[in-house]
Parts: structure tokens; C-alpha cells; sequence
């Protein structure tokens, strides 16, 4: 599955023209709609007017292949987090009210247990056995004190809960810290929780927990875990489309290894450097003249041998140069 183009899809195209007029061009092609832009995303040129622009360095980081299947993980738990927003936000509500109405609530918890009882029994639970039921009688019993600090707690654990929810389902980082620290405090609990008895609704809890912290400091890179967010963020910048076009005008500038030139050509001395594509065409050079072979440099004197007595003589100097391959000029 290409995950750029189901973003695409969902979110549209994310076009860009930047200020840079050789990176423009990159990222814009004539068509017969319209001058058509590259898409950040998924790559594809598409009609219409740019979404954005400005310089390349202002550009979006636009997250592509995984981290979009990452972004779509990300927001199940959210819904997750948002599910558990409500079930405790109604719960501090309910505390909040029996502290204010302690008769009236009893009334209809009272009025109502018969039918909670039948519906246990339809279900072949034990309703004795209901911790459910056991902590709603054990709050009867509080002081109106204790529930005022149990509904401000239920409270503040609702709102946490929902800016976990807020901070995945968007992909902000602060949500993935807070989600991965306020997880990883209640780890400890549940595991205790877990050890005094087992149940399907704690396994799965756990399970939930365990691995959405383990995945997110994994992949997210959480607490300076692979290289931290330098390592993320730089993960994001090689994988975007303005950042590879950018290192190809790099590599293409003047003075730069291109591809008709070869990599090690720099730093040679002159005569040691191999022919371009026009150096049979301007047939043999020598460093004094025509007449030599191209590359030719001076013997040292030191290392060659003394000449014989006629040596000075054209014809024994002659002797002394193998021509190359096409040399002009020959002997007559």
C-alpha cells in the first residue's frame, strides 16, 4: 500500500513553490491545464496553484510512507484515550453530584439494583462478585469531603486522558510525551493489580499500555531514545522532496563532481588529468608546444641518465619521445 498517495488522498496534495528560481523550476512543469506543481507528498505533479511558498528553509516537514502509517496507529489510540476521557469524566461528574444529592442518588441506585441484578444474572455473572457494585457502596460510605477529593481527581485523570487524545490524534510530539509518561506512571499499578488476580479487562489494559509506550519511544525516538529528536527530525528532512532536489543542485554546481566528471579529477596536477569529451577534438597538447603526446611532463633531471656525447643532435632527441597515438606532425 502507498501510504503517500492514501494521504494524499485523505488530506490532499501539499505543493510548495519556493523562492529559489533553480528549485522552482524542480517542483513546477508546464501542462496543458496549467502550470503543474510537484506534490511534497506523494511526488506526483498536479494542476493548480501552490498550497504554499516562500524560501526552501521555511518549507513543511510533510511526513510520508511510515510515518503516515504511524500518524493512522497513532490516532486508534487515540480514540482509545478519548473513550476513557468520557468513562472518568462521567464518573467525576457523578461523584460531584452525590456530594450535593447523597439521598436522591441513593434513591435511585436503590430503585435501579433489581434491574442491574436481572441483567448480572442474563449475563451469567454473579452480581455479588461485581467489583463495580462493591466501589459504588463503598462510596456511600464517604464523607462528603472524600468525595469532593475523589470527583477532583476522577476530573483531572478525564483531562489528562483527553489531552492524550488531542495530542495523538493531531501528531504533536508534547502529545506523544504525554502520553508516554502518563502510561508508563499507572504501568506499576496495573502490574499489581494483575498479580493479586488475573482478569480479561487487565490483561487487555496492560497489553494496551505496554504497547503504545513501547511503541511510541521506539518510533518517536522519546527520551533521547536512537538519536533523540535531531535524529527523528532528520530522519523527516531526508525522506522530503525538497531536501533530495536540494542536495541534486548541490552535487550539479560549479566546482562540483558532476556526472560526466570524473570524482577523484580534483586535486590531480594538470598533466594527470584524464581527458574530457572535447579532448579529441582538440587533438595532442604538450606543456610546450605541439609536437608531444598529452600528459607529457619533463624527466627529472636527477633520475635520468647522463645524454651520450650526440644526444644534443634533433635526431637523438627525437629517439628520446614515443609518440602518441593521431600525434600531428611526424617525421618528414
Amino acid at each position: 500500500m502507498d501510504w503517500n498517495l492514501f494521504g494524499c488522498a485523505r488530506r490532499g496534495h501539499a505543493t510548495y513553490a519556493p523562492d529559489e528560481p533553480e528549485l522552482r523550476d524542480r517542483l513546477m512543469a508546464p501542462a496543458a491545464a496549467g502550470t503543474a506543481w510537484r506534490c511534497l507528498r506523494c511526488g506526483a505533479f498536479v494542476t493548480g496553484g501552490p498550497r504554499g511558498g516562500g524560501p526552501a528553509a521555511a518549507a513543511p516537514l510533510i511526513r510520508r510512507g511510515t510515518e503516515l502509517r504511524s500518524e493512522l496507529i497513532l490516532r486508534v489510540f487515540a480514540v482509545e484515550r478519548f473513550l476513557r476521557f468520557w468513562i472518568f469524566g462521567l464518573a467525576a461528574y457523578g461523584a460531584w453530584r452525590f456530594t450535593s444529592d447523597r439521598a436522591g442518588i441513593q434513591r435511585a441506585y436503590d430503585h435501579a439494583l433489581p434491574a442491574i441484578r436481572a441483567l448480572y444474572g442474563d449475563l451469567g455473572f454473579n452480581v455479588s462478585h461485581s467489583k463495580l457494585l462493591v466501589l459504588i457502596q463503598h462510596v456511600f460510605t464517604l464523607s462528603p469531603r472524600w468525595l469532593t477529593l475523589l470527583a477532583v481527581g476522577l476530573a483531572v485523570y478525564a483531562l489528562v486522558e483527553l489531552a492524550e487524545a488531542a495530542g495523538l490524534w493531531l501528531g504533536q510530539r508534547w502529545g506523544e510525551y504525554l502520553a508516554a509518561a502518563a502510561t508508563s506512571i499507572f504501568l506499576p499499578l496495573e502490574v499489581y493489580e494483575l498479580a493479586g488476580k488475573v482478569t480479561w479487562l487487565r490483561v487487555a489494559a496492560l497489553v494496551i499500555n505496554l504497547v503504545l509506550v513501547i511503541y511510541l519511544v521506539w518510533t518517536k525516538r522519546l527520551f533521547g531514545v536512537r538519536g533523540g529528536k535531531v535524529a527523528y527530525k532528520a530522519r523527516l528532512r531526508s525522506e522530503s522532496v525538497i531536501e533530495v532536489d536540494q542536495a541534486a543542485l548541490a552535487e550539479a554546481a560549479p566546482g562540483q563532481p558532476g556526472p560526466d566528471t570524473p570524482a577523484d579529477a580534483e586535486g590531480q596536477p594538470v598533466g594527470d588529468k584524464r581527458p574530457g569529451r572535447g579532448a579529441a577534438a582538440a587533438g595532442p597538447q604538450s606543456e610546450a608546444g605541439p609536437g608531444r603526446p598529452r600528459g607529457y611532463r619533463r624527466p627529472d633531471p636527477a633520475a635520468v641518465p647522463a645524454p651520450a656525447a650526440d644526444s644534443a643532435s634533433p635526431a637523438g632527441n627525437a629517439d628520446a619521445l614515443v609518440p602518441a597515438a593521431g600525434q600531428q606532425g611526424g617525421s618528414q
